[in-house]
C-alpha cells in the first residue's frame, strides 16, 4: 500500500509505519483491490470514537492504470457490506479543491446511495497549513440505507 501511495500523487504519503499501523489496528474499516494479482487499490478508513456510525476515509489510492474502471467505487461499496462497517450510515473524508478525482468518486457514491453530500471547510489552507498545502473540505454523505 505505500508503494501504491506513493505512485498517486498528489496524495499525501504517510510514513510506511502509519500504513502498518493502518493495516493492523484499522484492519476492518480498509480494504485492497487486486487485479490479476497486483494490488491496484487502497482504501484506508476508520470510524470516530464519538460518531460510531461513520466512516471515515482517510485516503483512496487507485494505480494509474486501474484508474476510470470504476474499482474505487467497487472497494468503497465492498468495504460498507463488511463487518467492520456494521451501522454505518454515513461516510465523511476531505478532499482539496484541486482534487476533481476524489469528487467525482464521492460525487458519484452519493448518487449510488441515494444520499445527499454535503461539505464545508475543515482546515483552511493559511490557518492551518501556513500556506503548505491546500485547504481541506470535510465532505458528509448520508445519511444512506446500506441495503
Amino acid at each position: 500500500m505505500w508503494r501504491l501511495i506513493r505512485e498517486c500523487a498528489p496524495l499525501d504519503e504517510n510514513s510506511l509505519y502509519c500504513n502498518l499501523l493502518q493495516c493492523t489496528h484499522f484492519a476492518d474499516t480498509c480494504i485492497i483491490g487486486e487485479i490479476d494479482g497486483e494490488i491496484a487499490g487502497w482504501i484506508s478508513g476508520y470510524r470516530p470514537p464519538q460518531n460510531s456510525d461513520v466512516l471515515f476515509v482517510w485516503q483512496v489510492a487507485i494505480r494509474p492504470s486501474a484508474r476510470g474502471e470504476g474499482l474505487a467505487r467497487t472497494l468503497l461499496l465492498e468495504l460498507l457490506a463488511s463487518r467492520g462497517c456494521n451501522g454505518v450510515n454515513c461516510i465523511q473524508t476531505t478532499i482539496t479543491d484541486e482534487n476533481a478525482a476524489s469528487w467525482a468518486l464521492f460525487r458519484s457514491f452519493s448518487k449510488r446511495m441515494n444520499a445527499r453530500l454535503r461539505f464545508e471547510l475543515l482546515f483552511d489552507r493559511m490557518r492551518d497549513f501556513k500556506g503548505d498545502h491546500d485547504s481541506e473540505y470535510l465532505v458528509t454523505i448520508g445519511p444512506f440505507d446500506r441495503e
